[in-house]
């Protein structure tokens, strides 16, 4: 095992840099109050937390395992992204061959976020303010993990009323959304990893089916949110309000296409070697698990 060499390690810790930077500006749009960016470190500081706890989940994995990997490349994106990063990648030079080997990899960047992002969660929504619901407002998605958490931590909610989320309530709502969108069984995701090793080949199918599902949970998305706005009267306003709301799985269903044409269609094949055995199929059923636990319909919307 060789270590990095330091000029392999520039990109990366400049990009780290920049993410830093990019997230506390944006961060400090959420503090509420003008004034420096270093006021958002009540979001940079946990999601960045959450953030490098999954990439390095994937990069200590990898070395285990003796794959040759990257340092983390975090994506700095500020004012495209209501995050003000696009996450981060992790080159590998090589096939994993090791089914054992691919869902240690694909699954402990998810499993090691989580561990952070629900104690942060619980943190942020214990300090957010229950108020009157106004509009409008940039509104979080729902998932069967984050509705317990809200009935858990947050204070009661009567009608007509909200939650506002605390930057570092909304910092642990992003790790979940992130974990959920890695999850997903497609590909070269990190749920693609976990489906393969657990199903083989039919990890491809599943894949497919997943990937038109994208597609089709776009338009029943934007047809939902027209409904909703039916007793308004459908505007085109309300019809572009209703198709931005929606617009995520778009784009997703057309990162993923990209994605999958780049390894042919198929994740590419493992070396059988020895079976996953029962603990690691129980992990692997327990990351299909908490990506359903996760799964919001509308990630973020505006109403």
């Amino acid at each position: 095992m060789t270590e990095a060499r330091p000029s392999r390690a520039l990109a990366p810790l400049g990009l780290f840099l920049l993410t830093i930077l990019s997230v506390m500006h944006t961060g400090a749009g959420y503090v509420g109050e003008a004034g420096p960016a270093w006021r958002g470190w009540t979001f940079a500081v946990p999601l960045l937390t959450i953030l490098v706890a999954h990439e390095l989940g994937h990069y200590v994995a990898a070395r285990v395992h003796g794959v040759p990997a990257s340092l983390p490349h975090f994506l700095p994106l500020p004012y495209l992204s209501p995050f003000g990063t696009a996450g981060a990648i992790i080159g590998m030079t090589s096939r994993i061959s090791s089914r054992r080997a691919l869902l240690d990899i694909g699954a402990a960047g998810p499993l090691a976020g989580m561990v952070f992002a629900l104690p942060l969660l619980g943190l942020g929504l214990s300090l957010s303010e229950v108020k009157p619901a106004s509009s409008p407002s940039l509104i979080e998605g729902d998932s069967l993990l984050y509705l317990a958490m809200k009935a858990a931590f947050a204070r009661p909610i009567p009608a007509g009323h909200d939650v506002y989320l605390h930057p570092t309530a909304f910092a642990g709502w992003t790790g979940l959304f992130l974990t959920m969108v890695n999850l997903l069984p497609i590909g070269q995701l990190d749920g693609g990893h976990v489906a393969y090793a657990l199903l083989g080949d039919r990890a491809n199918t599943l894949g497919r089916w997943l990937h038109r599902g994208l597609l089709a949970l776009f338009v029943v998305n934007a047809a939902r949110n027209l409904l909703r706005a039916r007793g308004h009267g459908i505007s085109s306003d309300a019809v572009i309000t209703a198709v931005s709301n929606s617009t995520f799985w778009l784009l997703w269903f057309g990162l993923t296409a990209l994605v999958l044409r780049a390894s042919g269609g198929v994740h590419p094949p493992t070396d059988e070697g020895e079976p996953l055995g029962p603990g690691r199929r129980a992990v692997a059923v327990a990351c299909l698990a908490l990506f359903v636990l996760l799964f919001m319909a509308t990630p973020l919307r505006v109403e």
